[in-house]
């Protein structure tokens, strides 16, 4: 219990109030609670009190109408559905679009990732954080929390990295990391077998079919990425294992940390970056 007089907190595992200078929770035994802010949210992050699907939603839509604040007079509203409010192409550079151009003739590979939280109109980003919000919580079930942001970022990596290989130059969104969602519960259904996961195959078959009519039919899909995000989320479903099958490693989970670190990194350095350009000019 903390003591009078002292800062107090709460112990990041057990969310007791004890004392700030406390060695160790009388509690549960976490040690040195008060210096371990950050890793306590990871825990919290990792356990469901804190929602990780909420949380990517939330970035989404906080670097959506980033976007569009940066160069709001070039911003365009449009009549047209699939070009309601869609931020410049300036800003979305800024903020770290992905593509043969930010790659290729810039260097940005840091692009691959922040790419996948930025969005080209009101409709786009709509329809992706709808089906995030579909397909991450089925994942996050199934695979765990750490499995669950591995596929979810590699997968954008990788889908994106494909499409700058094919000549695609300039793109962004979630889609390519929602493949891969879609990816990691086809090779769910299709390992996991009977009839829960012969339902799940099909219709996981059934989103796939209708992304490559989506693609055919509509201008400015990036087909590539999608294909790319896809293959990738079958793949790490493959090597990483879901809940069923066995439970997180140490190695996987050092490894989904090390990827929320490296994302959160890249996020702030487009922020910074972007807003600095905003400033200065």
């Amino acid at each position: 219990m903390a003591a009078p007089g002292k800062t107090s907190l709460l112990c990041p595992r057990c969310r007791k109030l004890i004392s700030a200078d406390e060695p160790q929770c009388p509690y549960c035994g976490l040690r040195r609670p008060g210096s371990r802010w950050l890793s306590g949210f990871l825990w919290r992050l990792s356990s469901g009190a804190l929602d990780p699907v909420r949380i990517l939603i939330y970035i989404n839509v906080a670097f959506f109408l980033l976007s569009l604040l940066l160069n709001l007079s070039a911003t365009r509203i449009s009549h047209q559905p699939l070009t309601l409010l869609s931020p410049s192409n300036s800003s979305l550079f800024a903020l770290g679009a992905t593509g043969a151009i930010p790659l290729g003739q810039y260097g940005r590979w840091w692009t691959l990732i922040s790419a996948s939280f930025l969005h080209g109109g009101i409709l786009h980003i709509f329809f992706n954080m709808a089906a995030l919000s579909q397909l991450g919580y089925f994942v996050l079930r199934e695979y765990g929390f750490n499995r669950f942001i591995l596929i979810y970022i590699l997968s954008g990596i990788a889908g994106f990295l494909l499409s700058a290989i094919v000549g695609v130059i300039f793109t962004m969104g979630a889609s390519a990391s929602l493949c891969g969602l879609i990816g990691a519960i086809l090779f769910y259904g299709k390992s996991r077998g009977g009839f829960y996961g012969e339902a799940i195959y099909k219709q996981a078959t059934g989103w796939i079919v209708g992304l490559v009519l989506f693609g055919l039919f509509l201008p400015g899909i990036n087909n590539w990425a999608h294909g790319g995000g896809l293959v990738a989320g079958i793949l790490l479903g493959f090597f990483l294992g879901y809940e069923d099958q066995s439970e997180e490693t140490s190695l996987v989970q050092i490894l989904g940390t090390c990827c929320i670190f490296l994302t959160a990194t890249v996020l702030l350095w487009a922020v910074m970056r972007s807003l600095l350009a905003f400033f200065l000019a």
